[in-house]
C-alpha cells in the first residue's frame, strides 16, 4: 500500500450490506478514494465467522491504523448489518477517534419481512438461480418488475396505507434480487447471513449506550425491512453526537441508488475533518466538476429566467461587461448588499467560479450549518452553501481566510438584509471591524451592488405582518430562537433579526444586474486604520461605494431594452438560446 497516500488521507473502512461483499462501494469508491484511504470488509462466501468475531477482526484493523496514525480520525461506513458491526466496534473502542456513517442501520429484524424471506429460502431448491430465471423470469428490467410496480401501486391506492405499500414493494424488491444474491451465495450461506443479521442487531442494541463516536445516520424514507424510525429516534437521543439525515425518496439499498453520493453527504454534514474537530477553512474540499454542474443545474431556472448582467470595473475606472475587473490574486474582500433570501448568491458564485476560476468564500449565518431538524427550513436545502464554500461569519474566520489570500464574500447587513421588510432595510451596517482586518493583510476591498428582486416578486407578507397573525408569530419566534441572533443585546433596529418565511407574489421575471465597483486598496494603511475615526471614515467610503453601485444599476436598467422577459425570448429565438443577451449602454 502506498505510504504517501496513507499520510495524506483519512482512513475510511466500509462494512456494507448483508451480502458482506462490499458491492455497495462500487458507485462510490472512485470519489471516496480522492479523499480517503479506503478499506473494505469482505466476508468469503463459505465463511461462518460469528458476528462477535467479525467485530474483533475489524477492531484489530482499526487499532492497527490508530497506532500507525494516532492523530487521524477513522471513518466507519456501514449499511444495514454493516452499521451494526460499526456500532459494536465503536462501543468497544471509545478511546479511538471514530466517525460512524450508518446507512439504514438494522435496528431490529422485522419479522413480517424476515420470516417470509427465511421461509422462501428454505423452500427453494439449491438450483435457485436457474429455476427462478427460467420459470419466473426474475431479471432486472423484465416485464415482471413492471408488473410488481403496478401491483404495489394498485394495492397502495386501493387497499393499503402508504407505509404498507412501501413494505410490500420492498419485500418484492428483495425477492427479485434473490437470483443475483444466489449467484454469489448458495442457499445455506443466505440462511447463515440472516442468522448473522439477527446476532449483529442484538449485539448492537445491547452495546449502543457505550458508543462515544460522532455518528451520522442516513435514513431512507422507504426502508421498512430492518429498521423502525422509533428506534432511530432512540439512537439519536442515546448517541452523544448523532446527526440523522433523512432521504425520503430512497429505499433499503441506499448505496446502490442514483443520486446518493457518500462524499457529498460527508461534506454537507460538516463531518469531514483531518484533526480532532471540523474546521470550516482547512477541512473544506473544493466542489468537484459534478457538484459544480449540479449547482449550475439547480440555478438554471433562475439564471435562464433572469438573464443576469454582470459588470465590473477595471483599474482605470472603465466599466466592462463580465468579471474582467475582479482581482485575480487574493486576498480580496467583496462587500455588498443582500437581495431578499440571498437570491443573488447562487448565480453569482457559480458564474465567477466558472468564468474566472475565482472561488468566493461567503461569510454566512451559523444557522446555515445546523445539521439537526429545524422549524423553518429543510436543512438539506442549505447544502449548496456548504458545497460552495460558505463559512460561519466571525471576525476570526474573516481573518483566517484573508491570511490565506482567499477571495472572501461579506454582507455586513447579514440576515436583516436577506429577510428585509417591505420598507427596504438599506445598508444600515454597524460592523466596521472588517476594514481593519482587510488592512492587516493588504486586502483589496471590492464593493458591489445587485438589483432585480423587485422585478421577479413582490413581498406581500413580511415579518411585521406575520407578527400580527398568531400562528405565524409563534412559528417566527421558534425559528428565530433556533437560528440564534448574532446581534443579541443590540437595542437598535440592527438587533431585530427575526427569521421568517416571506410571503411572495411572483411576477413575470425581469432581470438581475450585478455591478462590481473599482477595487479599494488597503495595503499600507494598517497603522492609519488603527485609529477609530480613520477606520470609520474608510468604512463609510466602502458603504458609499456599495450604495453608488446599487444606484447606478437602478438608473441604468431603466434604459435596458431587454429588462423584461418577452424581448429576451424574442432575441434568443432570433440569435440562439446560448447567445448573450445585450443590455444597456455602458
Amino acid at each position: 500500500m502506498n505510504t504517501e497516500r496513507l499520510t495524506r488521507f483519512e482512513k475510511l473502512k466500509t462494512f456494507v450490506g448483508i451480502d458482506g461483499t462490499g458491492l455497495g462501494l462500487i458507485r462510490h469508491h472512485k470519489k471516496l478514494g480522492e479523499v480517503f484511504d479506503v478499506w473494505c470488509l469482505h466476508i468469503p462466501v463459505r465463511d461462518r465467522t460469528p458476528a462477535k468475531d467479525v467485530v474483533k477482526l475489524i477492531e484489530r484493523t482499526v487499532r492497527s491504523e490508530k497506532y500507525r496514525f494516532p492523530n487521524r480520525p477513522i471513518y466507519l461506513v456501514g449499511e444495514s448489518i454493516g452499521a451494526c458491526l460499526a456500532l459494536d466496534v465503536a462501543a468497544r473502542n471509545p478511546d479511538i477517534d471514530l466517525l460512524l456513517i450508518l446507512a439504514n442501520p438494522a435496528t431490529h429484524v422485522n419479522y413480517f419481512m424476515s420470516q417470509p424471506l427465511v421461509g422462501m429460502l428454505n423452500a427453494l431448491p439449491d438450483g435457485v438461480p436457474t429455476l427462478l430465471e427460467e420459470i419466473f423470469g426474475f431479471k432486472h428490467g423484465d416485464p415482471l418488475t413492471g408488473m410488481i410496480d403496478a401491483l404495489t401501486n394498485e394495492l397502495a391506492v386501493h387497499q393499503m396505507s402508504g407505509v404498507g405499500g412501501g413494505i410490500l414493494k420492498d419485500l418484492f424488491a428483495i425477492f427479485t434480487h434473490l437470483p443475483t444474491l444466489s449467484r454469489l451465495f448458495p442457499k445455506d450461506t443466505l440462511l447463515w447471513k440472516v442468522e448473522l443479521l439477527k446476532s449483529a442487531v442484538t449485539s448492537a442494541n445491547a452495546h449502543i449506550y457505550a458508543v462515544r463516536a460522532e455518528t451520522l445516520i442516513l435514513l431512507s424514507g422507504r426502508d421498512q425491512w430492518l429498521l423502525k424510525e422509533e428506534e432511530i429516534n432512540r439512537y439519536s437521543i442515546t448517541l452523544p453526537k448523532c446527526i440523522v439525515r433523512k432521504l425520503k425518496d430512497n429505499g433499503h439499498f441506499l448505496f446502490f441508488e442514483e443520486g446518493v453520493d457518500v462524499v457529498n453527504i460527508i461534506k454537507c454534514t460538516n463531518l469531514y475533518r483531518r484533526g480532532k474537530s471540523h474546521d470550516h477553512l482547512s477541512d473544506y474540499i473544493m466542489p468537484t466538476r459534478y457538484e459544480l454542474k449540479k449547482q449550475l443545474d439547480d440555478h438554471k431556472l433562475l439564471i435562464d429566467a433572469t438573464s443576469p448582467v454582470y459588470l465590473s470595473t477595471l483599474e482605470d475606472g472603465k466599466i466592462v461587461r463580465g468579471f474582467e475587473g475582479l482581482p485575480s490574486e487574493g486576498p480580496v474582500l467583496y462587500v455588498g448588499y443582500h437581495m431578499l433570501l440571498g437570491l443573488e448568491l447562487g448565480p453569482m458564485i457559480t458564474q465567477v467560479l466558472k468564468e474566472r476560476n475565482i472561488h468566493l468564500r461567503g461569510m454566512a449565518h451559523p444557522m446555515l450549518f445546523i445539521n439537526s431538524e429545524v422549524t423553518f427550513v429543510d436543512t438539506q436545502m442549505l447544502d449548496k452553501y456548504k458545497i460552495l464554500g460558505g463559512v460561519p461569519v466571525s471576525n476570526f474566520n474573516i481573518y483566517k481566510l484573508l491570511q490565506a489570500k482567499s477571495h472572501v464574500l461579506l454582507y455586513p447587513g447579514g440576515i436583516r438584509e436577506a429577510l428585509h421588510r417591505k420598507v427596504l432595510f438599506f445598508l444600515s451596517w454597524k460592523q466596521q471591524e472588517f476594514v481593519r482586518v482587510a488592512s492587516k493583510f493588504g486586502a483589496k476591498i471590492v464593493p458591489f451592488g445587485v438589483v432585480g428582486e423587485d422585478d421577479i416578486c413582490k413581498l406581500v407578507l413580511d415579518g411585521d405582518d406575520q407578527r400580527n397573525i398568531p400562528i405565524l408569530k409563534q412559528f417566527m419566534e421558534e425559528a428565530t430562537k433556533q437560528a440564534g441572533n448574532l446581534r443579541e443585546g443590540d437595542e437598535t433596529e440592527l438587533g431585530n433579526q427575526d427569521c421568517y418565511l416571506p410571503g411572495l407574489l411572483p411576477k413575470i421575471p425581469g432581470r438581475f444586474y450585478y455591478y462590481f465597483g473599482k477595487p479599494i486598496e488597503t495595503e499600507g494603511k494598517e497603522q492609519e486604520l488603527r485609529d477609530k475615526e480613520k477606520a470609520q471614515e474608510f468604512y463609510l467610503q466602502v458603504k458609499s461605494e456599495v450604495e453608488q453601485c446599487i444606484a447606478y444599476l437602478k438608473m441604468k436598467r431603466e434604459g435596458d431594452p431587454y429588462r423584461h422577459l418577452l424581448p429576451r425570448m424574442m432575441y434568443q429565438a432570433s440569435y440562439g438560446f446560448s447567445s448573450e443577451i445585450p443590455t444597456f449602454d455602458l
